[in-house]
């Protein structure tokens, strides 16, 4: 057969890396700290609404762009938290996921040519979906230690054919909090080129050491420009769930719902109802959810600097992009392999994170959102590293 098999589009990226190395996990029987999926419990209150759409029968679809009860609860949500007046009716729209929110908006704003700014270390399905919806990605080096981004360097990357700009924030992989005086230099650009701004804002619970969550779409002018994606999976542990957020002003919001009704349709009806009812929790919760997020990630970073690793503590997310050249290795890959089969404990590739894999050799990625026997299990073999290596 002389016909290609496969397009051209899905021949241009592989599997994903982090879902490989929780297939390698499970068959080393390795610590799992590839995957940013938590062993700990989500909320009884959410669980126990969930049984309840289920015993109650809600097992038909949901308005596909999301269930009123649920939208109102975001709405809410982003009045108090984010400080933007958001209405449930023609500003929100309900994703499986927020992974499925991301795709949705790229396939209703790019057309052929159009480009698409993503900094550099970038969450893996970042540059997936811009290839799927046809964009040309233009990437921004995060520098480390601290993994911030240099102004020239960014405003650089904008030009008459800049489409969109994506910003994870908190950032996955790198754990940066973008404060304001970031953002304010990203809507100046947007502003500039007549650029729309995507931020993935999963993580936007879960900050440290006083850092506060900035909402782009909140700064003067942005709002009309501005798409931000959000969902339950990380705020309340459910990432098996599948329910994200996608708020945006109207005209956007209009195509984005067409596109997702296509796409999937609607995320599950019972889930949906728990997660009215997890989106007007008690903000103590959130209070409790960073405190105890903070210590998971002193107790990882304690015992990745004892054993040699290098890095700067994460303001935000749950990752810590680790430096790994003190052990004398130089393949990223081949040391998550060591980790993961000898080691027992599983990791990500750095490289996996950039689009030129040599900046990302010398690092792996952590996840910590794990019960604390868990991280101490993977410190206690983690310590064999420093006779080992």
């Amino acid at each position: 057969m002389q016909i290609p098999l496969i397009s051209h589009k899905a021949a241009r990226f592989t599997e994903s890396v982090i879902r490989g190395m929780s297939v390698e996990a499970h068959r080393y029987g390795a610590v799992n700290l590839a995957q940013g999926m938590p062993d700990f419990p989500a909320p009884p209150e959410i669980k126990a609404a969930a049984c309840r759409a289920i015993e109650n029968d809600i097992n038909q679809y949901a308005i596909t762009w999301g269930a009123r009860g649920l939208r109102q609860a975001v709405a809410e949500h982003a009045a108090w938290y984010l400080g933007l007046t958001v209405d449930p009716e023609s500003e929100v729209t309900v994703t499986c996921g927020s992974t499925e929110a991301m795709l949705v908006a790229l396939l209703s704003l790019i057309n052929p040519g159009d480009e698409v700014i993503l900094t550099q270390p970038f969450y893996e399905n970042y540059w997936p979906d811009c290839a799927l919806a046809g964009a040309t990605p233009r990437f921004v080096p995060l520098r480390p230690p601290h993994w911030r981004f240099d102004p020239d360097e960014l405003a650089a990357a904008f030009n008459d054919r800049t489409k969109a700009i994506i910003l994870c924030n908190p950032n996955n992989p790198t754990g940066t909090v973008f404060m304001r005086g970031d953002l304010e230099a990203i809507a100046a650009l947007c502003h500039r080129w007549d650029v729309i701004a995507i931020t993935d804002e999963i993580y936007e619970h879960i900050l440290y050491d006083g850092c506060r969550h900035v909402a782009l779409a909140g700064l003067e002018g942005m709002w009309p420009r501005s798409v931000t994606i959000s969902g339950m999976s990380k705020t309340f542990a459910v990432t098996g769930w599948r329910v994200g957020t996608i708020l945006a002003p109207p005209q956007l919001t209009h195509a984005f719902r067409q596109v997702h009704d296509f796409v999937s349709i609607g995320a599950a009806a019972p889930l949906q109802e728990a997660g009215a009812v997890a989106y007007r929790l008690p903000r103590e919760y959130y209070h409790r959810l960073a405190a105890d997020y903070q210590a998971r990630r002193d107790r990882l970073c304690t015992a990745l600097r004892e054993v040699g690793f290098e890095f700067e503590p994460p303001e935000g997310a749950y990752y810590i992009m680790a430096g790994i050249t003190a052990f004398g290795v130089t393949d990223d890959v081949d040391f998550a392999r060591y980790l993961v089969r000898d080691i027992g404990v599983a990791t990500v590739p750095g490289s996996s994170f950039f689009q030129d894999k040599n900046l990302g050799r010398s690092y792996v990625r952590f996840c910590f959102c794990k019960r604390d026997a868990t991280l101490d299990l993977a410190a206690e073999r983690l310590r064999r590293l420093r006779v080992i290596v």
